[in-house]
């Protein structure tokens, strides 16, 4: 597993692609939180960063799909998932390295956005003061959703061998996860009667709870089953499309 997830790591900074998604995803961020006035943080009136945990799943919905979208599909492409499964390392072993050779890079992109809340803090009235509970929350908030993310691309990638297919695959899939439940629960057929669960289905409101700095075990379990089950759909797909070959 190890020796899979250093060649899928290495290989998405082996290209400039890899640095231009990153870049751009903190781009934009820099641009809504600083740049524009309808978002920009200096023009909200007191410290925070809500608009930036606001933003970013937005953002996620580009940028994970492509950190994924090659994962698998390049190796049916390439004809390697079939020297790879004969390899001894078992389905979940190939899946999990894939994974978490993606999750790592998410890191990678969010650890530069904590220069914002360093910007906020020294911007405040008073240096330092912020609500680094709720802040604390919002960001294992933020990493549960972009593993939750992850997990959908890396499904998203072990259905086709084309990686653009993939990408809007992934795009699609999480949008429902995240904002389709949501949006589902205000249809007025549903109102006062099943919107609750449905929201309680999508990832948004798991999101919107923890990032309000309180970490409550019935969310977190909500993501890590999201995961679970992408991963474990990811690793049906491939020996499904093993078999048939």
């Amino acid at each position: 597993m190890l020796a899979i997830y250093k060649k899928e790591f290495r290989q998405f900074f082996s290209s400039i692609t890899g640095y231009v998604a990153i870049l751009l995803f903190l781009v934009a961020n820099a641009l809504f939180l600083f740049v524009f006035p309808d978002t920009s943080l200096l023009d909200a009136g007191y410290a925070n960063l809500d608009n930036l945990f606001n933003l970013a799943p937005y953002i996620f919905l580009l940028l994970i799909p492509a950190i994924t979208m090659r994962s698998f599909a390049d190796e049916f492409k390439s004809g390697t998932m079939e020297l790879l499964s004969t390899h001894p390392v078992s389905w979940w072993q190939i899946v999990w390295g894939k994974f978490l050779a993606s999750g790592s890079i998410v890191i990678i992109a969010l650890l530069p956005t904590l220069v914002y809340y360093i910007a906020i803090s020294q911007l405040s009235a008073i240096p330092g003061n912020l609500d680094n509970g709720s802040i604390s929350g919002a960001y294992i908030g933020l990493l549960l959703l972009g593993f939750s993310f992850t997990a959908i691309g890396i499904w998203s990638s072990s259905i086709t061998s084309n990686a653009v297919v993939a990408f809007l695959v992934a795009i699609f899939t999480c949008f429902i996860f995240y904002y389709g439940f949501d949006a589902l629960s205000k249809v007025p057929v549903f109102e006062g009667k099943a919107d609750y669960f449905l929201q309680m289905a999508g990832i948004r409101f798991h999101y919107a709870s923890i990032s309000r700095g309180v970490i409550d075990s019935r969310d977190i379990v909500y993501f890590l089953s999201v995961m679970a089950l992408m991963l474990y759909l990811s690793k049906i797909s491939l020996q499904r499309k093993i078999w048939q070959s």
